[in-house]
């Protein structure tokens, strides 16, 4: 059974999308006051929002079954080898370089 979910559009397109995204979160997070400094880290690059939205795409195709570890990291790497140029994207959400965003959930709560 093949893990991939027919490509939606071009990558440039995704991109844009993610870029709008990106732009809509920085634009509500300054309306509401916060300093750039603190959150601009925090944030997704657009193509860790394009492999989230290819991964989302996944997950409603597979009738919104969230993925166990074993399933996700096969999605992930099937992103991967459909778009070559997210490779370092996916890669860094799979957590195999180092993780800080608050946002990542492999990222262990420690306090």
């Amino acid at each position: 059974m093949s893990e991939a979910v027919p490509r939606r559009a071009s990558l440039e397109v995704l991109r844009a999308e993610a870029a709008d995204e990106l732009a809509v979160l920085i634009q509500e997070r300054l309306l509401s006051g916060e300093d750039p400094w603190d959150f601009m880290e925090d944030l997704p690059s657009v193509d860790e929002l394009v492999v989230y939205l290819l991964r989302a795409d996944n997950i409603a195709a597979n009738d919104g079954v969230r993925p166990n570890a074993t399933r996700n990291y096969r999605v992930m790497r099937q992103i991967a080898l459909e778009y070559p140029e997210l490779t370092p994207a996916v890669w860094r959400l799979l957590g195999v370089e180092t993780r800080h965003r608050k946002w990542d959930t492999t990222v262990a709560d420690v306090q």
